[in-house]
C-alpha cells in the first residue's frame, strides 16, 4: 500500500510564521494605533489622513524588513534555570559554553610594575588605550589582540582618552596633558590646562574637556587649538567627570556631595544638584542620556531620572567606578570586586545580574564596557582584565556610526564628514531639541497714565533745553530761536499724542464721493 503525503499545507504554515514575525516587528515601528476616520465629516481631511496612515504603514513595513535582513543578530542575556541565580555563574562556566572567538576575549594582562591602569575604548570597540599610573601607555588592537604601540613617558599618568579616532589620544600627565599620535610621537603640550586629573572628549563638538587639581574646567577645540572656555567651578578638587552622550553636557561630582553640569558658553552651572551627603566617588550616564548613576562615600548608588531630576532607585554598596553598557547594564567596582546590575524587565528597576572577583589584592581602578561586544574591561593595580558579560553590547553595528572593520580610506572619509558636521559649542544645552525653535515674543506691559505723563514731560524738558548754535547775523534772532524751540516741543509731544488718539473708524454713514458710491455693496432687499 502506498501512502501519498500531501505537503501543500506545510508551505502556508511557514508563511504564516514569517508573516506573524513580520507583524510583530512592524508593530514596533508603527506610531501607535491608527486614527478613527469613520467619524470625520470632512471628506477632504479624511482622504488626506487615509493616505498618511498608508504611508506610516509602508514605512513601518520597510523598517521591519530592513531589521530582518540588515540586523540579523539578536542580543541575549543569562537566564537561570529554576531557582538558579545568574550572579552565581562564574566566568569559567561561561567560557566553557561560548564559541572559540568569544572565549579569546576573556584574558588577564599582568603588569605589576606600572599599575593601577585606566582603560578607554574607541566608539567602534576596535582599539583600546591603557594607561598605567607609573607612565606606561599602550594602544591595543582588540581584533587581532596585538599591541600597536607602547611608550613610557617616565612620569605620572592620571587619565587617557581617544580623540575623534584611534590615530590620536590625549594623556593627563603629572604637570600638563599631552596629545600623541598612534606612533607615540608627542604632538602638543597643553600648558593652559595645568595639572589635569580627568579628561573627556566631546566627539560631536571636537572639544577636549579637562578638570585640574584646582577645580578649573577647560574646553579646548582640537581642530583649531583655540581655548573655548576656562571655568572655575569653585567647588574644590575632584577627579569625577563624565560627558552626557545625549546633549554634550559635562557633569562633575564634588566632595560636598553635589553634581554640577556645565556647558562651555556659561560661567555658571546649568544644574547643581545635591546627590549624596558625602563626597561623590563615581558618575556614569546611560547611552540614552536620560539616566544618571552616582555613587557616594555613604555606600549608596543612586540612579537618577534627568528629565525630572528624581531618584528612581537606590542600591546599597560602595563604588569607585561606574559605567553603563550600550544595552543599559550598570557595572560597579570597589576593591577587587566587580558587580553588574541589569534592568531585564525594562521597568528601570535594576537588580543584581553578574558578579566577578579579580585576583585577591588587585584593586580595581576603572571598569568600562567595550562597545558592540559582550565584554567588560577592568583596569586594576596589577594590569587589566577582560571578562564576558552576556547581553551588554549592541549586537548590530551601523557602519555609518561606528565600523569595527573600517579601512584607512573609510576612516579618512569619516573624519572629513565628521569635521563638516562639527557642532559649535553654543549647541550644548540640557534639552537639545530646543535648537531651531523660535522664542515666543513677550508682550510688553502697557505703561500707566502717570508713567506716560512723566515720559512726555521729560521729553518736553529735553526739547526746551536744546542748545541752539549761533549763526550769521539775522539768523539768530530771538523770535527765530523761540519758534524753533516751539517746533521741537511739538515734535516731542507728537508720538505721545498719537498713541492715545482714537482713529476714526469708517462707518456705514460715512459719505463717499459720488465717483466711489457705485463700488459700495448695496443691502439686500428685505
Amino acid at each position: 500500500m502506498v501512502v501519498k503525503v500531501d505537503n501543500t499545507e506545510s508551505i502556508p504554515a511557514t508563511d504564516e510564521v514569517i508573516s506573524e514575525e513580520m507583524d510583530m516587528k512592524k508593530k514596533k515601528y508603527l506610531r501607535g494605533e491608527g486614527a478613527n476616520l469613520k467619524d470625520l465629516k470632512d471628506k477632504k481631511l479624511q482622504g488626506q489622513l487615509v493616505v498618511q496612515e498608508e504611508l506610516f504603514g509602508k514605512s513601518a513595513a520597510a523598517a521591519a524588513k530592513a531589521e530582518k535582513w540588515l540586523m540579523p543578530s539578536e542580543g541575549g542575556y543569562l537566564e537561570g534555570d529554576g531557582i538558579e541565580k545568574t550572579w552565581r555563574i562564574k566566568q569559567d562556566a561561561i567560557a566553557s559554553e561560548v564559541d572559540i572567538l568569544s572565549s579569546r576575549k576573556q584574558f588577564d594582562i599582568v603588569l605589576p610594575d606600572f599599575g593601577p591602569y585606566t582603560l578607554e575604548f574607541t566608539p567602534s570597540g576596535r582599539y583600546m588605550a591603557a594607561a598605567g599610573r607609573k607612565g606606561h601607555i599602550a594602544i591595543v588592537d582588540m581584533k587581532n589582540m596585538s599591541a600597536i604601540k607602547e611608550l613610557q613617558v617616565r612620569e605620572t599618568v592620571r587619565d587617557v582618552v581617544f580623540l575623534h579616532n584611534e590615530l590620536f589620544f590625549a594623556a593627563a600627565q603629572k604637570k600638563y596633558p599631552y596629545i600623541y599620535n598612534r606612533e607615540g610621537t608627542e604632538l602638543h603640550c597643553m600648558k593652559e590646562h595645568g595639572a589635569v586629573l580627568k579628561l573627556q572628549f566631546l566627539r560631536n563638538h571636537f572639544l577636549l574637556a579637562s578638570i585640574n587639581k584646582f577645580g578649573q574646567l577647560h574646553y579646548q577645540d582640537v581642530t583649531t587649538g583655540q581655548m573655548v572656555a576656562n571655568v572655575r567651578t569653585g567647588l574644590g578638587r575632584t577627579d569625577v567627570m563624565q560627558v552626557n552622550p545625549f546633549n554634550g553636557v559635562v557633569a562633575v561630582g564634588h566632595s560636598g556631595g553635589t553634581v554640577s553640569m556645565w556647558k562651555p558658553t556659561s560661567a555658571a552651572p546649568l544644574v547643581k544638584m545635591l546627590c549624596h551627603p558625602g563626597p561623590v566617588t563615581a558618575l556614569a550616564f546611560h547611552p540614552n542620556g536620560h539616566l544618571m548613576a552616582t555613587a557616594g562615600m555613604e555606600r549608596k548608588i543612586k540612579i537618577w531620572d534627568l528629565r525630572k531630576f528624581e531618584v528612581l532607585q537606590t542600591l546599597t554598596g560602595h563604588c569607585k567606578s561606574l559605567d553603563f553598557s550600550q544595552k543599559g547594564l550598570l557595572a560597579t567596582a570597589t576593591g577587587s570586586f566587580v558587580q553588574v546590575y541589569g534592568d531585564l524587565s525594562g521597568s528601570q528597576n535594576y537588580s543584581r545580574y553578574m558578579t566577578h572577583s579579580v585576583a585577591k589584592g588587585y584593586q580595581v581602578k576603572k571598569v568600562t564596557f567595550r562597545p558592540y561586544e559582550d565584554v567588560l574591561g577592568i583596569g586594576h593595580s596589577m594590569g587589566w582584565s577582560s571578562i564576558l558579560i552576556p547581553g551588554s553590547g549592541e549586537p548590530n553595528f551601523d557602519s555609518w556610526v561606528a565600523n569595527p572593520f573600517e579601512t584607512s580610506k573609510q576612516r579618512r572619509e569619516k573624519e572629513i564628514r565628521s569635521l563638516l558636521d562639527k557642532l559649535p559649542p553654543e549647541t550644548i544645552m540640557l534639552d537639545p531639541t530646543k535648537i531651531g525653535s523660535v522664542r515666543p515674543e513677550r508682550k510688553k506691559e502697557k505703561p500707566s497714565k502717570e508713567d506716560r505723563e512723566a515720559e512726555m514731560e521729560a521729553a518736553i524738558e529735553e526739547a526746551k533745553n536744546i542748545h541752539m548754535k549761533k549763526k550769521t547775523k539775522g539768523r539768530s534772532k530771538p523770535s527765530r530761536i523761540a519758534k524753533k524751540k516751539q517746533e521741537a516741543v511739538e515734535k516731542a509731544k507728537k508720538p505721545f499724542l498719537e498713541q492715545h488718539t482714537n482713529k476714526r473708524k469708517p462707518t456705514e454713514e460715512t459719505q463717499l464721493p459720488k465717483s466711489l458710491e457705485r463700488f459700495v455693496r448695496k443691502k439686500a432687499a428685505a
